[in-house]
């Protein structure tokens, strides 16, 4: 069974729903069935390398609400991600594009480590007050999880998987998908938002038992394992 996960990594409801995922996958008895593909969303592709200023004000001003009102949004979902098991530190989070950060995680696909690539972006922008749209950092980063440093290098030097990036935000589009996370089963069921483990275990059932066998509709002469 496949799962796509559209996300951006300065998505702080991204980051619950990631846990909350996790909760629902390790519960679920076909996990080892399960293949997790981590889609690329940008929140703001016109983003500079780093906003400056406040992040509360840039908040208050994109919403039209106070600056209060945002770091009161900001410590209600500090809570929430505690109960999550993550710590969120807004006050030091240094926004950014995250264009070279997607590229990276697609570059951590095709090593077998995209997962823990995500997570590391997640904590090192939301948790550690990294700025993921500098060089130096993203090449920290993916040497953390064990990615050749001259492909990073390269990738950072490049625009190697810029493409596949669009590509997956055109395919998000074509879904329907204008905000984020937002979980694809098999490309026929859906959820949106960081929904709780439960929710997200019922997706998991209801996409498994919807899972049906070939139809063989006429048979003929054939070759097997026992011969022909």
């Amino acid at each position: 069974m496949d799962i796509e996960i559209w996300s951006d990594i300065a998505c702080p409801w991204c980051y619950v729903g990631k846990r909350r995922f996790e909760a629902a996958l390790a519960a679920f008895a076909h996990r080892d069935d399960v293949t997790v593909t981590w889609r690329s969303f940008e929140l703001d592709p016109a983003a500079p390398a780093e906003r400056p200023g406040d992040r509360a004000e840039h908040l208050a001003a994109k919403y039209g609400s106070s600056v209060e009102q945002a770091r009161e949004m900001e410590a209600r979902m500090t809570e929430v991600a505690a109960g999550e098991g993550l710590d969120f530190h807004f006050e030091t989070a240094r926004a950014g594009n995250t264009l070279d950060a997607h590229r990276l995680v697609h570059l951590a696909g095709e090593h077998g480590v995209q997962d823990a690539m995500k997570e590391r972006l997640m904590r090192a922008y939301l948790s550690e007050g990294e700025l993921i749209s500098d060089a130096e950092t993203l090449e920290r980063l993916g040497r953390e999880v064990g990615l050749p440093e001259d492909e990073v290098r390269a990738l950072l030097a490049g625009d190697r998987f810029a493409a596949e990036v669009r590509d997956d935000e055109r395919t998000a589009a074509s879904l329907g998908i204008s905000a984020v996370p937002f979980f694809v089963v098999d490309r026929r069921f859906g959820a949106a938002g960081a929904q709780s483990p439960e929710i997200l275990g019922s997706l998991l059932e209801q996409a498994w038992e919807a899972r049906t066998p070939l139809s063989v509709v006429t048979e003929g002469p054939v070759c097997g394992p026992e011969g022909c």
